[in-house]
């Protein structure tokens, strides 16, 4: 009886194990300026199957995911933020969708651009 109270036990701590073990904490920087782009940003991160919570720092662009990585991925989380009008290191939003942002949203694009360009072009 004890052998078999003791299987269990273990099957049980073990299955639990395996659940947690999938749940991931994800950082990458997301383009935006204010509160509205705080909203949209973590909206669209959470609408995200998988996603259990989304959190974007205004001060560093900066945002932090709780999701279960046999559901999604970064990759997908990123696609969904762009999607709504945020660049991220893996997604760029379309124009299309940027140009409707409120002014107040609107954040620098041509940065990682210009970073590109930069490389190719030495001073004299």
């Amino acid at each position: 009886m004890k052998n078999k109270i003791l299987s269990f036990v273990a099957l049980v701590l073990f299955g639990t194990g395996v659940t947690f073990a999938q749940e991931k904490t994800e950082k990458f920087e997301v383009k935006g300026n204010c509160g509205m782009c705080e909203t949209r940003i973590e909206k669209a991160a959470q609408n995200v199957k998988g996603v259990s919570s989304a959190d974007w720092d205004k001060k560093t662009k900066m945002l932090e995911v709780k999701l279960d990585a046999s559901v999604t991925s970064a990759d997908k989380v990123q696609k969904a933020v762009a999607a709504f009008g945020h660049d991220t290191p893996l997604h760029k939003a379309g124009d299309s969708v940027y140009n409707k942002l409120p002014g107040c949203c609107k954040y620098d694009r041509t940065s990682s651009k210009k970073d590109s360009e930069d490389h190719g072009n030495h001073q004299h």
